[in-house]
């Protein structure tokens, strides 16, 4: 775990949510060499199984933006990287970055961020007062069809978007980007493909993987950058004839997670 506590406020905050993305779909990739810029961020070069807090795109972002990232799927006391002052907390340690604040936007305001939501999936398009709920919490909220789940090329849409703000924003930023393209529908990244299954999401992950570099540059190139990346559920594709989410399995609530921090070029 990373000295959050530390960092803050002297670096930007990012925040990728892979929308759906299951644990073995992105480990599958990963040593399938089909990520390779993923790769190169992952520390010690894999993936960490985690526990989401929520099955579901609603559920995960509100925990998530109120300081409950996905917990190590292991057993133990796991401290967080950030945590709501609380009395009482046993999962706050000394590298955690606690805030009085009722959400980490509403934190990071208070410390001179710019806070920043680049949506994917439908509770992030703005066009329902559910669709507005979670963009609401933030300084400034992008979406636009394009930057949907029925795009394919909609990951490169969203890393455009948001390289696109950080270099005109001049203070930090806290970045939500909610990235669709793992999110069903993904039948269409593999020709000929009628169903979403784990392979057709494991398409739809290396259009996120190639999209990468442009978000990427644009964080080096502003300075340091405190990176988390992980799903925020995940999602069953027939296994113990279940399909999709927002429900009690393995395939939905274990996620690939990482943090670390990116360098800046300065």
């Amino acid at each position: 775990m990373l000295s959050a506590r530390d960092l803050i406020p002297d670096v930007d905050v990012v925040l990728i949510t892979l929308d759906s993305l299951r644990y073995d779909v992105a480990d599958a990739a990963l040593r399938l060499g089909e990520t390779p810029h993923l790769a190169a961020l992952l520390p010690g070069g894999a993936w960490e199984a985690r526990h989401t807090p929520g099955s579901f795109t609603y559920a995960a972002h509100h925990a998530f933006l109120s300081g409950f990232l996905p917990t190590p799927a292991r057993p133990g006391r796991h401290a967080r990287l950030f945590a709501a002052r609380f009395e009482g907390s046993t999962s706050t340690a000394a590298r955690t970055f606690t805030f009085d604040e009722g959400t980490l936007p509403a934190a990071f305001a208070a410390r001179g961020y710019r806070t920043v939501c680049v949506g994917g999936v439908g509770f992030f398009n703005g066009r329902t007062a559910l669709g507005s709920a979670l963009p609401a919490l933030f300084h400034e909220a992008h979406w636009t069809a394009a930057s949907g789940v029925q795009n394919p090329d909609g990951a490169r849409v969203q890393m455009r978007v948001a390289a696109e703000r950080l270099r005109a924003i001049p203070e930090r930023v806290f970045l939500l980007m909610n990235v669709a393209a793992t999110h069903t529908p993904t039948h269409f990244y593999v020709p000929g493909a009628r169903r979403d299954s784990p392979d057709t999401q494991r398409a739809a992950l290396r259009t996120v993987d190639a999209a990468l570099p442009t978000l990427l540059d644009a964080l080096r190139a502003r300075g340091d950058t405190l990176l988390i990346v992980c799903a925020d559920h995940g999602t069953c594709f027939g296994e113990d004839g279940y399909w999709g989410h927002r429900i009690a399995h393995p395939n939905v609530w274990t996620v690939p997670y990482a943090e670390l921090l990116l360098r800046g070029r300065a």
